[in-house]
């Protein structure tokens, strides 16, 4: 039989039949449109994390405590970054290469205002540096010091929605807020940042990282340290100069594990690069098993209806047709079914994926944008033909072994 008129035949049986050809894709339509959504969100998140990683430039590299980025117990807890480690990297003949060095102390301790209690991140840190980084634009007043960091000052740069929450329409700057038992005087505010390269930079407080030890962590450690090379071409001799600087301060002999990690921007992107594709691939095994499932499903589906068309079956093949027709013909069913529900099923996750986006981009990150993923579609609709192709094979099978005289006979 040509393979016009088995389609035509496959089409017509899966007409006959349209709310249970529907019900039977059911499990395909959300699969695909699961794979889609995956894919799609997971290369939004991996696109916007590395433009947030290549903004800080090639010339940086990332100085953190713990033996690996992977040791989350050692990272948290680490206490191995401090002021030594600061004042060894700044000696020239230990690092030529550096040109800036910015050590951070991160905190999430509430902030209060008259009986107002606001639970922001606190950056304690270089006020230009961090600035720079978050890409942050003053809206009122002044960033604090190099001389406000040497003199412990208590003064803090807040963010709008600190401002808004805790001072309304009033002026922030002049006013003093308290962190734990110590006033600060509010020097500036940043404009409205809408979560500018994906932080809440509008819920941050930011003070000189002296100050950050001395009154609220109680603390000579850091959680982690910036320093730039001079050109980007050097970031790489340069760490390996970090390293052996650190290996020294902490009097680390040979063969023993470091207690701290550097990471480059490469590294950085790498290691992004690599979660994000683990965990993607482990979610879209999750939704392959659903697919099986789904074709499970349809063989069931498939060889309810070779019964119910015995007779269908058996007229056919007395007038003519071979087994192998009435096999493509039930086969031919299977895999439009499947596809059908694949293209569906992208159709779906692309659409959720591209709402979705939309509000991501209004809530998490204003640059957040929609990826179609080309390969995820082929792949859905390719993964559903297959199961349709598999799956549908024993239903096919059955149908087309069955003699046309007992056939005819079946009620």
């Amino acid at each position: 039989m040509p393979l016009k008129h088995i389609l035509i035949t496959a089409i017509r049986g899966l007409r006959t039949h349209l709310t249970r050809s529907a019900l039977t894709i059911l499990g395909i339509v959300i699969g695909v449109a699961a794979i889609i959504i995956v894919m799609s969100l997971g290369q939004g998140a991996q696109d916007l994390i590395l433009d947030q990683v290549s903004g800080l430039g090639a010339e940086t590299v990332v100085l953190r405590p713990g033996k690996s980025p992977t040791d989350i117990t050692t990272t948290i807890f680490a206490q191995s970054l401090t002021q030594n480690d600061i004042e060894a990297l700044e000696r020239k003949q230990n690092v030529p290469d550096l040109v800036s060095v910015a050590p951070f102390v991160i905190m999430s301790d509430p902030v209060e205002f008259r009986g107002q209690t606001y639970r922001p991140t606190l950056f304690g840190g270089p006020a230009e540096f961090i600035a720079g980084l978050l890409k942050l634009e003053l809206a009122d007043g002044q960033l604090y010091t190099d001389a406000d960091i040497k003199q412990k000052a208590r003064v803090v740069v807040i963010g709008n929605s600190i401002k808004n929450d805790l001072f309304g329409n009033s002026k922030a700057v002049g006013e003093q807020i308290q962190i734990k038992d110590r006033k600060f005087k509010v020097v500036g505010v940043f404009t409205d940042s809408s979560n500018a390269g994906g932080f809440d930079v509008d819920n941050i407080v930011m003070l000189p990282q002296t100050s950050a030890q001395t009154y609220i962590t109680g603390t000579n450690y850091y959680n982690e340290v910036m320093l730039r090379a001079d050109i980007p071409a050097n970031a790489s001799k340069m760490a390996a100069d970090i390293v052996r600087t650190m290996r020294d301060s902490h009097n680390i002999k040979y063969g023993d594990d470091d207690d701290f990690y550097v990471l480059t921007q490469e590294d950085v992107i790498e290691q992004i690069e690599t979660i994000v594709s683990v965990f993607t691939s482990f979610l879209v095994a999750v939704v392959a098993i659903s697919l099986v499932v789904g074709g499970i499903g349809i063989m069931n589906i498939m060889l309810v209806s070779v019964s119910e068309r015995t007779q269908e079956i058996g007229l056919r093949k007395a007038l003519g047709a071979r087994g192998v027709d009435i096999l493509r013909q039930f086969l031919t069913e299977a895999v439009i079914l499947t596809s059908i529900g694949g293209v569906i099923g992208v159709l779906i996750g692309a659409g959720i994926s591209f709402i979705a986006s939309i509000v991501l981009a209004q809530t998490v990150a204003e640059n957040w944008s929609f990826i179609f993923p080309i390969f995820g579609a082929v792949l859905g609709v390719g993964v559903s033909a297959s199961v349709g192709l598999i799956f549908g094979i024993y239903p096919a099978n059955q149908a087309s072994k069955k003699s046309p005289i007992e056939a005819l006979r079946y009620e």
